[in-house]
């Protein structure tokens, strides 16, 4: 009998491929909670906007593409993570408990610590920034109608979507993608070996800076429901605000690993949901 010589490379590829899927659905999956809440969080919302006379769809469709638009974001950023990530020297705990079955909680007891802090005090310096920078009050929406259930309900939205999902598609997508691109044609350019060299402390800089500005801009559509229009003083508020979280979290996924941003960014809402109920309650 003979054994064809394809068989083991065959089955290399097999394993390959599985490995990825688990990697793939472990990140996902970790993300997709966070489009849960997000949808789950818009449902008023989206009952409004399908009653509106210009909109020919139910809530229930509108959710649904919702849910598709947002996965779709979410997967291309996992899968572009999961190639750039590791090139780079960007860690994931959950990715490799998946892969090697390293611990996660061992592993992040060291970092949860600089975590939590830089994510308070990232919060607390956006609140004190709000406060000098952003646009007069007279500016933004009614928010008479704001409860301390209005609030509450927003934490899962806050925690989940914020602090597990934007780190999947800020961090893990686009500022490993930045970081990568940045690395091979800085490599190209000098000529010099990347399996030899890593990225430069200057080029992951950079990187931080483009995702948190990214970060920012993401948060305009938001901010144009809230403040009724764009202007300049709105769109550079916004952008710069939300900018002073993404470079922390950043900087914590350079340093520490994806796990350590999204606890620090969750972390930084912590600071605004106890403003919130504050105002409330005053």
């Amino acid at each position: 009998m003979t054994v064809s010589a394809d068989a083991p490379h065959e089955d290399d590829r097999t394993d390959r491929s599985a490995s990825t899927a688990r990697r793939f659905g472990a990140l996902f999956g970790l993300g997709f909670l966070g489009i849960l809440a997000l949808v789950a969080t818009s449902g008023p919302e989206l009952v409004e906007l399908a009653e509106s006379p210009d909109v020919p769809v139910s809530a229930a469709v509108l959710a649904a593409a919702t849910v598709v638009q947002s996965s779709i974001l979410l997967a291309v950023a996992v899968l572009v993570g999961l190639y750039t990530a590791p090139r780079v020297g960007f860690r994931s705990h959950v990715l490799e408990r998946v892969t090697t079955g390293d611990p996660i909680v061992s592993r992040l007891r060291a970092e949860v610590g600089p975590a939590v802090a830089l994510g308070l005090v990232a919060g607390i310096v956006i609140v004190l920034a709000e406060f000098v920078f952003a646009p007069s009050p007279e500016t933004v929406g009614d928010t008479a109608d704001a409860t301390v259930g209005a609030v509450l309900s927003s934490v899962p939205l806050r925690f989940l979507y914020g602090g597990i999902t934007e780190e999947l598609l800020l961090r893990w997508g686009f500022m490993s993608l930045v970081a990568f691109v940045g690395w091979r044609a800085v490599g190209r350019v000098r000529g010099s070996s990347l399996d030899r060299s890593a990225p430069s402390t200057g080029l992951l800089w950079a990187a931080i800076l483009l995702s948190a500005v990214a970060f920012g801009i993401g948060h305009l559509p938001a901010a144009a429901t809230l403040y009724g229009e764009l202007t300049a003083g709105v769109v550079t508020w916004i952008v710069l605000g939300n900018a002073i979280g993404g470079i922390a979290f950043g900087w914590l996924f350079w340093r520490y690993s994806l796990e350590a941003a999204m606890i620090a960014h969750a972390s930084s809402h912590v600071v605004f949901v106890v403003l919130s109920l504050v105002i409330v309650a005053v």
